[in-house]
């Protein structure tokens, strides 16, 4: 008697990752006529939820220009940016300080630390400006991640320049953004201490769930990253999954960058 075959069962779907940005179809012209600089020629880009994404490109490629359009410091002059289900173009200005204050962090290169309050304080302040109180188990748990802790009672002038970044990266991460820009977060550092918060902001994303965008004209800074994408006169021109330095130097150069 034939035997019947046992049914195989379907293969699981991937599950699709959560979306924390998007961008669609986004230009950004300065000035106007024969002397318009076009910043961004139609750019599209999904920066996935608890990823790691470094933005690189030669000089001018507008890597930085994204960066302020994806958090919202500049509007596109054509285009849709959005932070999870909110398009950014749709906001009123007021609404839109709102969501930079509640859902975005920000690191730079110059650490904007408040010289008369100690790093526990400095890390506080964006919850306690929102009228929120700061969630203490959080605080502490961003506190031991950046390895600060015994320097939390400290002003800036008592810290070195990787310690206030640390604590900088540090306030970025307080009030759970869904997003953190970092611009060339180490810029101003030595390699050991740019190595430190190269590592915090890869730590926050894997052990914290945090989604960082980082703009970084440094190789050796984007190998932190998940992944990095590549722009060259205003478009994406690459995308390098688990990026090492000789990959990122080779497409840089094949870029002129």
């Amino acid at each position: 008697m034939p035997t019947t075959a046992a049914p195989t069962s379907a293969p699981t779907p991937t599950p699709t990752p959560s979306i924390a940005a998007q961008v669609r179809s986004a230009t950004k012209v300065y000035g106007h006529g024969d002397t318009a600089v076009h910043a961004l020629r139609g750019v599209d880009l999904d920066v996935a939820t608890g990823r790691f994404l470094a933005v690189m490109g030669p000089s001018g490629s507008g890597k930085s220009t994204l960066m302020h359009c994806l958090a919202g410091l500049d509007q596109l002059t054509s285009g849709e940016v959005r932070i999870g289900d909110v398009e950014l173009g749709s906001l009123r200005e007021r609404d839109l300080t709102r969501l930079r204050r509640d859902r975005i962090g920000f690191v730079f290169q110059a650490f904007n630390l408040i010289p008369t309050l100690t790093a526990r304080e400095n890390i506080e302040l964006p919850s306690r400006l929102a009228g929120d109180r700061p969630d203490p188990a959080w605080v502490d748990a961003i506190v031991s991640t950046v390895g600060l802790g015994d320097r939390l009672g400290h002003r800036p002038a008592e810290l070195s320049g990787g310690q206030q970044q640390r604590v900088a990266v540090a306030r970025a991460l307080a009030t759970r953004p869904d997003l953190v820009f970092a611009d060339e977060p180490t810029g101003n550092l030595d390699s050991r201490s740019g190595t430190e918060i190269l590592r915090f902001l890869r730590t926050a994303a894997d052990e914290l769930g945090q989604t960082v965008v980082m703009v970084t004209h440094d190789p050796v800074a984007a190998t932190h990253a998940h992944e990095a994408v590549i722009l060259a006169d205003g478009r994406i021109v690459d995308h390098v999954g688990s990026p090492t330095v000789d990959d990122v130097l080779a497409r840089l150069a094949a870029l002129g960058g």
